[in-house]
C-alpha cells in the first residue's frame, strides 16, 4: 500500500520557521507536499481570492526531499489549489501551522492557520491546525513538533468524523514543565480593540489596531485554562455554524406567520 499523503499548509508563509518545524515533525508519517502562501497571511480568516488571478510557483530544495509550492493567495486558496491543481489524489491528512502565536478560544475565527484546516475538513480531509503561544520569529518549536507528530499519527490511525477538525494550541513553556494534552472546549473570550490614531507624513489620519485579550470565564474545562495550566489544548472544531440550541427559541417566535 502507498504511504499516506500529507498536505502541509500555514498562514505565516512558506519561509516561516513554524512550517519548517511542522514538516520535520510529520515527514516520517507519509509523503509530504507543502503548499503555502508566498507572504504572511495572518488574520485572514477564511478569505478567498476572487478578484485577482492566482499563481503557483514550485520551490525547489526548500524542504529537502519534499515537493513545495508557494501561491499568491490566502491559506484557504492554498488548500483549494492543492486539491484541484497540485495533488494527484486527495490527501490522507492536512496539517496547518505551526502558527506563531495562539489560536485558542475566539481567535480561531480570525486565524488563517485554522481556516486552512477548516477548508481541508470541508473537502473531507482529516485536518488539524497547530499553534504555539509564542510570537517570536526564533521561537523554540521542539515541544510543538513532538505534539504535532503525536497528534498527526493519531489522526492517521483513527481518522476524524466528517465536518470535524482539531485546533491544537501549545503553551510557551519549558518542556520540563509541560503537563500533557488536554481535550477541552473553546473558552468564552474576546478581543477588546483600540485604534491608535496617528498622522502620516502627509498630514492625514491613519489608525493602528491594538487590543487586549479578555477571557470571560474561569472554568477548568476550556482551552485557555489548559494553556495557563501547562497543558496543550486540543479542541474539536466544526464548520457547521448553526446555533442548534436556538432553533426551539426561534420556533416560539412563530416566524411563519405573516402578521396580516
Amino acid at each position: 500500500m502507498s504511504r499516506p499523503l500529507i498536505l502541509v499548509c500555514n498562514d505565516d508563509g512558506i519561509h516561516a520557521p513554524g512550517i519548517r518545524a511542522l514538516v520535520k515533525a510529520v515527514e516520517h508519517l507519509g509523503d509530504l507536499v507543502v503548499v503555502a502562501p508566498d507572504s504572511p497571511q495572518s488574520g485572514m480568516g477564511h478569505a478567498i481570492t476572487i478578484g485577482e488571478p492566482l499563481r503557483i510557483n514550485q520551490k525547489e530544495g526548500l524542504f529537502e526531499g519534499h515537493k513545495a509550492f508557494e501561491t499568491t493567495g490566502t491559506p484557504v486558496d492554498c488548500v483549494k489549489l492543492a486539491v484541484d491543481k497540485i495533488l494527484h489524489r486527495k490527501p490522507d491528512l492536512l496539517v496547518s501551522g505551526i502558527n506563531h502565536g495562539s489560536n485558542s478560544s475566539i481567535s480561531v475565527i480570525y486565524s488563517g492557520t485554522m481556516s486552512a484546516a477548516v477548508e481541508g475538513a470541508i473537502e473531507g480531509i482529516p485536518s488539524v491546525g497547530f499553534s504555539l503561544c509564542d510570537f517570536a520569529y526564533d521561537a523554540d518549536f521542539t515541544l510543538a513538533g513532538k505534539i504535532a507528530s503525536h497528534i498527526a499519527a493519531k489522526i492517521l490511525e483513527h481518522k476524524l468524523p466528517y465536518g470535524t477538525l482539531l485546533n491544537v494550541n501549545i503553551p510557551k513553556i519549558a518542556e520540563s514543565n509541560y503537563r500533557g494534552l488536554k481535550v477541552c472546549r473553546q473558552a468564552s473570550a474576546k478581543w477588546s480593540e483600540n485604534f491608535d490614531e496617528r498622522i502620516d507624513p502627509h498630514g492625514k489620519k491613519y489608525y493602528w489596531m491594538t487590543g487586549e485579550f479578555q477571557v470571560l470565564e474561569n472554568a477548568t474545562d476550556t482551552d485557555e485554562w489548559a494553556l495557563a495550566s501547562g497543558y496543550a489544548s486540543v479542541v474539536p472544531v466544526q464548520f457547521d455554524m448553526t446555533a442548534h440550541h436556538a432553533i426551539p427559541l426561534l420556533n416560539t417566535w412563530k416566524l411563519d406567520e405573516t402578521g396580516q
